[in-house]
């Protein structure tokens, strides 16, 4: 099968279409034909291998997981011994997990992995989009900040993949909601259901003297520090971005003060309750009440101008790459 791999670290140039063994299922394993996949801003960064946090997970000398990609949309092709939750030629969705490999023809996942049937009003493309920022962003409202209907949330990167999910999301869980973007994203933030959309070209959003019940930061661009001041009493600080000062403050606040820091770790979390999100994001989508959000599509013979888009910052949504085509 072919593959889209990443042997060393570096630019998107490092990225190449190899052609590699199709993976055979083992005991409790299906085998799936990959119809699409996404490149998301964690395999730009596990494929740039800037960051040092992410190199104790992803490889400090060179990259542990040639193969990236977690999202998946296909179909199942045959199954290992034991399997009784799916049947061949099943259409399924879902994600690789943390050993990643999705960027791939074919994929293996365990029947008790982050799998569920994918909606038949889904188009593959469609279905990787809806997971791509939404298995993040649920996690971190619905599990991290506990939102309720009625508070009110600020989300800085409100256009990126897990911007548009966080505010979709928000608003399905009847929050106040205030995006923060760049201007040529403003109608998109808007049209996805933002009660008020702010310009951070035009308007720096910590000056504002507006304070919530949340701030997520979507895009890691912004810090407990400068976000601390927009919060009320008892409110919490949400980035999707590890670092050393969000450790500190996350054990400071969790003892002292009135607001709280929290960064949440979301693809660790068990196989059991994300394929339960898998199932409720992608029925949410199916029922018309989440949108997928897609920047652009490429081939798998794209790859690296895939990652060159994330890796510029300006994409809106999700990248997504196509493996295969449904109709063959």
């Amino acid at each position: 099968m072919q593959a889209i791999t990443s042997r060393s670290y570096g630019t998107p140039e490092v990225v190449h279409v190899e052609e590699i063994d199709t993976p055979v299922p083992r005991k409790g394993e299906v085998l799936i034909r990959n119809y699409a996949t996404v490149v998301s801003q964690a395999e730009s960064t596990a494929r740039n291998g800037k960051d040092p946090l992410a190199r104790l997970y992803f490889g400090l000398a060179r990259p542990r997981f040639p193969v990236l990609g977690t999202g998946f949309a296909g179909e199942i092709q045959s199954i290992g011994s034991a399997v009784t939750k799916f049947r061949v030629g099943d259409q399924v969705t879902g994600s690789a997990g943390p050993t990643l490999g999705a960027h791939a023809e074919y994929v293996t996942v365990s029947e008790n992995g982050i799998i569920a049937l994918k909606p038949a009003s889904l188009v593959p493309t469609d279905a990787v989009a809806v997971l791509d920022g939404a298995l993040t962003a649920l996690a971190f409202l619905r599990d991290a900040a506990s939102l309720k209907s009625g508070q009110s949330i600020l989300i800085n990167g409100a256009s990126g993949a897990v911007g548009t999910a966080a505010v979709q999301l928000a608003k399905h869980f009847g929050a106040v909601v205030t995006g923060v973007c760049s201007t040529a994203n403003l109608d998109l933030v808007k049209s996805l259901g933002a009660d008020i959309v702010i310009d951070y070209t035009a308007q720096d959003f910590t000056e504002l003297g507006q304070v919530y019940d949340v701030v997520f930061d979507a895009v890691g661009k912004s810090s407990y520090t400068r976000s601390r001041k927009l919060l009320k009493p008892g409110g919490i600080y949400l980035t999707t971005v590890p670092s050393l000062p969000i450790l500190m403050w996350m054990l400071v606040t969790r003892i002292f003060g009135k607001t709280r820091a929290k960064i949440a770790f979301t693809g660790l979390r068990r196989a059991k309750a994300m394929a339960l999100d898998v199932k409720f994001i992608s029925h949410l989508a199916a029922s018309g009440h989440y949108v997928p959000v897609i920047d652009r599509t490429y081939n798998l013979k794209e790859a690296a101008s895939a990652h060159a888009r994330v890796q510029s910052g300006r994409k809106k949504g999700s990248v997504v790459l196509t493996l295969h085509d449904p109709g063959e």
